[in-house]
């Protein structure tokens, strides 16, 4: 199997000069591949990736773009790789039409191809094509490498992703079954009875966000000063997202070295943005991403992961006779009591409960 892993880079001055002129570079590659498959389009052509890849050929020899020989070749390639791969996207339904790259974007990456043992690890440093070696540091041990992605983060860091081979051991657990209603007051209640909290990383950091950006709008737009606090507010950003991505980790780990079947909600969490009362706490809650490694760990290790319907009523279900009481629907209704068995709820405990039990059912169908 496949898996990204993530080190952090440091680079030389040097090292970071061709670092962000390889960034550069892809971009505007990038952007001339979209202009010109744009054009084509609006007169009646259709053009693909060998267009595009005969377009850049042209250019490297053009006098006015020789510096795009002093780059990756195959970083360039693998931009047009990517353009490609956006339009067959947006075609098939899968996403929105591509845009123009901008150098403001928070996002600045760059991927190579792994040819002839051109990506390796040795000892400290890590070898990268037209950079050569690069001090790293590495938290775990990696199998053969495929390809690599350079990222510059807003706070001025610099990553490597490497896209690597590995083969998953299986895990013991105690082979139990477990039901999971997520939330934003309590992250999410299990059908064993036990809730976890949220820890609400954005709103506990929103006083020191919100003054940092305060500085930032008085700063003068183009001067030092500003980009200096323009960092400061993005290491606000990186703190939050770290915090948020180790408890994502944690949680997700331990429910799958517990449990061999996980039931979850199949929540449509991009609809449920729209509410703009709740979008921020949603946003910030994370499910998505929680339920993404869920299901990729599961794939590791040979667990179960169900995804019950997104309409099954289960905070209105009685766990104990099944009666659906309609007034549950107010979510200000935390606890309640079955008129038909008098059986006290919690609304979260019992939707686990029926989300389990729900699971189970379409496992055994």
């Amino acid at each position: 199997m496949k898996k990204g892993v993530k080190f952090r880079i440091y680079p030389n001055t040097e090292q970071q000069n061709l670092i962000n002129q390889t960034l550069g570079c892809c971009r505007l590659i990038y952007n001339k591949g979209l202009a010109m498959r744009n054009e084509a389009y609006e007169n009646g052509n259709k053009i693909g990736y060998s267009q595009t890849s005969a377009m850049l050929t042209k250019l490297k020899k053009c006098g006015d773009f020789t510096f795009l020989k002093a780059v990756d070749s195959i970083a360039l390639q693998q931009s047009l790789r990517d353009l490609d791969r956006g339009f067959v996207n947006f075609f098939q339904k899968r996403a929105a039409h591509p845009i123009y790259k901008s150098k403001h974007n928070r996002h600045q990456s760059y991927r190579t191809v792994n040819q002839c043992d051109s990506i390796r690890i040795v000892g400290k440093y890590m070898k990268l094509p037209k950079l050569g070696f690069v001090k790293i540091r590495q938290s775990m041990e990696v199998g053969k490498i495929n390809n690599a992605t350079i990222e510059r983060t807003p706070t001025n860091k610099y990553f490597a992703v490497l896209n690597v081979e590995f083969e998953p051991q299986p895990r013991p657990n105690n082979s139990g079954r477990i039901g999971i209603d997520v939330g934003i007051k309590e992250f999410y209640a299990d059908s064993n009875g036990n809730v976890v909290s949220n820890p609400k990383y954005l709103e506990r950091s929103m006083r020191k966000l919100i003054r940092e950006q305060r500085k930032l709008s008085r700063k003068q737009k183009g001067s030092n000063n500003r980009n200096k606090q323009r960092v400061k507010v993005a290491l606000v950003y990186e703190k939050i997202t770290n915090q948020r991505n180790d408890f994502l980790q944690k949680e997700s780990t331990k429910l799958i070295r517990e449990n061999q079947t996980i039931c979850i909600e199949d929540l449509k969490v991009k609809n449920m943005m729209r509410n703009h009362k709740l979008a921020q706490h949603i946003s910030s809650a994370s499910w998505s991403k929680f339920f993404d490694m869920l299901v990729y760990k599961s794939a590791w290790y040979g667990n179960d992961v169900i995804k019950i319907p997104t309409m099954y009523p289960s905070s209105q279900t009685c766990s104990c006779c099944g009666y659906k009481n309609p007034l549950v629907k107010n979510l200000a209704v935390r606890i309640w009591e079955c008129p038909d068995c008098h059986t006290i709820h919690d609304r979260d405990t019992n939707a686990s409960m029926n989300i389990l039990n729900k699971g189970l059912q379409m496992q055994s169908a």
